[in-house]
């Protein structure tokens, strides 16, 4: 089937996340994804003034991390994080989920924590994706992070930080979709550098992927569509599996 180039854009999540980026770093990066019309602008949650302003008056918006990369915070801190990114202007917000406390089965922790950042990011009308890390988990692990997830409020669930020991996996999306209803969507990231992985993750289930390969992606989508080749399913094959990072 066909996809149009605005399709694949409207998929990423443009992110700006590494630690040594500086402000012209994340002032580059709104141009990027200002030129490609992207969802959103993914960026730490110190950046948000600059971001929120640098895509003002676009329909790319300005989405931060909480919690960020680890999970661990106290909830009040990462509520906190929330609540200050949300007055800066942030319009989605993707929080890790306590890791620790989902390995140790404590279900009741993680789902109230998610559960009070949903409620944050509601009313102020932003979305919440809960980041899963799901390198650390088993797939019974994912599956009932999916289900606290959804029952919590959850807008999204997302496969990775990008700072684990593995990033997205085309199973573990595929496992993700199916584990959720058609209320909550689910987000790819972590190592996706290619427009093939980001058409295998949309196959398996994904309507967004966090990349900072952007102009990589959107620019082998231009050459595709230049060649009439440009089609929902990957050209090349992929290994299922994207390596750490953005």
């Amino acid at each position: 089937m066909s996809i149009t180039l605005h399709d694949i854009a409207k998929m990423l999540d443009h992110s700006t996340l590494q630690p040594f980026l500086t402000k012209e770093d994340i002032q580059k990066g709104c141009e990027i994804a200002l030129e490609y019309d992207v969802a959103t602008v993914c960026a730490r949650p110190g950046d948000m003034p600059l971001v929120v302003k640098a895509l003002s008056g676009s329909d790319v918006l300005p989405c931060t991390v909480i919690g960020f990369p680890h999970g661990a915070h106290h909830a009040d801190v990462k509520v906190f994080e929330a609540e200050r990114a949300l007055d800066d202007g942030c319009k989605e917000l993707d929080m890790v989920l306590n890791i620790g406390a989902m390995l140790a089965g404590d279900e009741s922790y993680v789902q109230d924590e998610i559960a009070r950042l949903a409620q944050a990011a509601h009313a102020r009308d932003a979305l919440l994706k809960v980041i899963l890390e799901t390198c650390y988990l088993s797939k019974e692990q994912i599956r009932a992070a999916c289900i606290l997830s959804e029952k919590a409020g959850a807008d999204f669930v997302k496969t990775s930080t990008g700072y684990g020991s593995a990033g997205a996996k085309v199973e573990d999306v595929k496992l993700m979709r199916e584990s959720v209803s058609s209320a909550v969507r689910v987000k790819a990231s972590g190592g996706i550098r290619t427009l093939d992985m980001v058409l295998a993750c949309r196959k398996a289930g994904a309507s967004r992927c966090g990349v900072s390969a952007t102009v990589k992606i959107m620019e082998e989508a231009k050459e595709r569509l230049a060649k009439g080749i440009l089609t929902e399913d990957p050209i090349a094959p992929v290994d299922g599996a994207a390596g750490g990072a953005y």
